[in-house]
C-alpha cells in the first residue's frame, strides 16, 4: 500500500476516558491528521452535522448511547464517512456483528501505535481508490451518454478533455479532421455539454447551399427581397437563436459571406437580405472543415480575421489508423449496435475475420468502419461474421498503408512501442505467446519489452 499524502484527513474521535483520548488524539495529530474530539454519542451527532469528516473513530461503550448508534448516525447522515469502532471485546462473532452493522473496521483494545495508524491509513486509501473509481465510472458514463463517442486511447482521452474545456464556454470553435472522424458528432458533444444544451443544436453544410442561396439561407430575407421571395425568411443563424450552429465544411462558404459571418461574430448581429434593421441574435458557433485552412489563407480563398476568429479554440479529430487501440471496442459496439437495430440475430466475429479488420487501415476513418460492419450485420449468414464475409468488403482493393502514420510533429518512441505492447496484449486476451506473435517479436524479446516498462 503506497504511503498517502493524508495530512488533510479530517478525523473526529469519541472517547470518554480522557487520558486514552488525550494519547489517541496526540498519536494521531503527530501523524499529520486533524482531530476533533469528544466524549459521548451526542456530541459526537452535533459535530457530524456540522462538520464533515473523513473518519470517526469511536469506543463502543460510551455514556448513555453506545457507537453503534454513532455508526446508524453515520449511515443515515454521512454515508462517505468512514468508520472505525474501538472495542474492548476482541471475539470474533462481535468484530463480524460490527462489520456487518457497516462498520469499515474495528480495533480490540489494547492496541498500539503502529496498528491504530495501519488501519486508519488502509481505510483511507481503500475509500480513496472507492471515490476515484466512481469518480471515472460517472466521468464513462457521462461521456459514453453524451457524447456518443468510443475511445479509451491517448488521442481520444485529449479529445474529451478539449472538448470538456471547450464546451462551457461561448467561445467559437473551429472543428478539424479527415472526412469520417466524426466532426458533427464533436460539435454534437460541445452543445450537449454546454449551457445551450435545452436549446436548438442545427447544423448547415456549407458545401450544400447554392452559392446565390447562401446569403438567405444563413442570414434570412424579407418579403419581395429576391425573385421567388413570397414571405420573410428566418435564416439558420437566427434560427438557433439561444442555442448552437453548426456550420460543416467551413471552407466553402464564398469569400463574400465570410464577411458577413465576421461582421456577426464581432458584433452578434445580423441583417436580413433586402432589409436595412439589424438582429440581435444570441448563438454558439462551431464550425468545422477538412481542408487545411491555413493554407486557403494563404491562397487567398478564405479570409484570415476570419480564421483567427474561429479558430478561437482549435479541436482536431484523429483518424483512426492514429488510434488502434480503439479499433476493437468500435467494432464491438458497431456489431451490437446493427444487431439490435436491425433486429437480427446476435453476431460474433470469427477471429481470422477480426484479424483481417484490425489490420486495416480505414482511410474512410469511423464512418468507412461503421458502414461496413453494418453491411457486415446484414448479410452475414447466421451468428457468426465469417472470413469469407469480410473478404465480400474487399477491403484489400482499396489502398493499405502501414496502419500507422508518423505524425508531422514526431512521436516519444518508448510511449509508442508501449502503447503497441498493451494493444497486443488486449487483442490477444493477455496472452503473451500471441502477443509476441502478432508484434513478430521472439517471446524472449517480447518478455524483455514487457519488464523494461513494468507492464504485469
Amino acid at each position: 500500500m503506497p504511503d498517502l499524502k493524508i495530512q488533510s484527513a479530517n478525523i473526529l474521535l469519541v472517547e470518554d476516558e480522557t487520558d486514552q483520548r488525550d494519547i489517541i488524539k496526540s498519536i494521531l495529530e503527530s501523524a499529520g491528521y486533524r482531530v476533533s474530539d469528544c466524549a459521548t454519542a451526542e456530541e459526537a451527532f452535533k459535530y457530524i452535522e456540522t462538520n464533515p469528516f473523513d473518519l470517526v473513530i469511536s469506543d463502543w461503550k460510551l455514556p448513555g448511547v453506545n457507537g453503534d448508534k454513532i455508526l446508524d448516525f453515520l449511515k443515515e447522515n454521512s454515508p462517505q464517512t468512514g468508520f472505525i469502532l474501538i472495542t474492548a471485546h476482541s471475539d470474533a462473532s462481535h468484530a463480524i456483528r460490527i462489520i456487518r452493522a457497516g462498520a469499515d473496521d474495528y480495533l480490540p483494545k489494547p492496541f498500539d501505535k503502529t496498528s491504530l495508524l495501519f488501519t486508519i491509513q488502509k481505510l483511507l486509501y481503500t475509500r480513496s481508490i472507492e471515490t476515484e473509481n466512481i469518480k471515472l465510472k460517472q466521468q464513462s458514463k457521462h461521456r459514453t451518454e453524451l457524447l456518443d463517442m468510443i475511445g479509451q486511447s491517448r488521442e481520444m482521452n485529449k479529445l474529451f478533455q478539449r472538448i470538456e474545456k471547450a464546451a462551457p464556454t461561448n467561445a467559437t470553435v473551429l472543428i478539424s479532421g479527415e472526412s469520417g472522424t466524426g466532426k458533427e458528432l464533436a460539435a454534437r458533444a460541445i452543445h450537449q455539454l454546454s449551457n445551450r444544451s435545452e436549446n436548438t443544436f442545427l447544423p448547415v453544410n456549407c458545401a450544400a447551399i447554392p452559392e446565390s442561396l447562401a446569403e438567405s439561407e444563413l442570414f434570412g430575407a424579407e418579403k419581395g427581397a429576391y425573385t421567388g421571395a413570397n414571405k420573410k425568411r428566418i435564416g439558420k443563424i437566427e434560427a438557433a437563436d439561444g442555442g448552437t450552429i453548426f456550420l460543416d465544411e467551413i471552407g466553402e462558404l464564398p469569400l463574400i459571406l465570410q464577411s458577413k459571418l465576421l461582421r456577426f461574430l464581432q458584433e452578434g448581429k445580423i441583417v436580413r437580405v433586402g432589409s436595412n434593421e439589424e438582429v440581435k441574435v444570441n448563438v454558439r458557433v462551431v464550425t468545422a472543415t477538412n481542408r487545411e485552412l491555413q493554407e486557403e489563407v494563404k491562397n487567398g480563398n478564405f479570409r484570415e480575421d476570419l480564421y483567427y476568429r474561429l479558430n478561437v479554440i482549435p479541436v482536431n479529430l484523429p483518424p483512426l489508423r492514429q488510434r488502434q487501440e480503439d479499433l476493437l471496442p468500435l467494432i464491438n459496439h458497431f456489431v451490437e449496435y446493427f444487431s439490435s437495430f436491425h433486429n437480427t440475430e446476435s453476431k460474433a466475429l470469427a477471429p481470422a475475420a477480426l484479424k483481417v479488420l484490425l489490420r486495416y487501415s480505414w482511410p474512410g476513418n469511423v464512418r468507412q468502419l461503421r458502414n461496413s460492419i453494418e453491411r457486415l450485420v446484414l448479410l452475414s449468414y447466421g451468428n457468426k461474421i465469417t472470413l469469407e464475409d469480410v473478404n465480400d468488403l474487399e477491403l484489400a482493393n482499396e489502398k493499405q498503408g502501414a496502419g500507422f502514420s508518423l505524425p508531422h510533429q514526431g512521436i516519444n518512441w518508448e510511449d509508442h512501442e508501449k502503447d503497441c505492447l498493451l494493444q497486443a496484449l488486449s487483442y490477444c486476451a493477455n496472452n503473451r505467446t500471441q502477443a509476441a506473435k502478432l508484434l513478430n517479436l521472439n517471446y524472449k524479446a517480447f518478455l524483455y519489452r514487457l519488464e523494461k516498462y513494468g507492464i504485469k
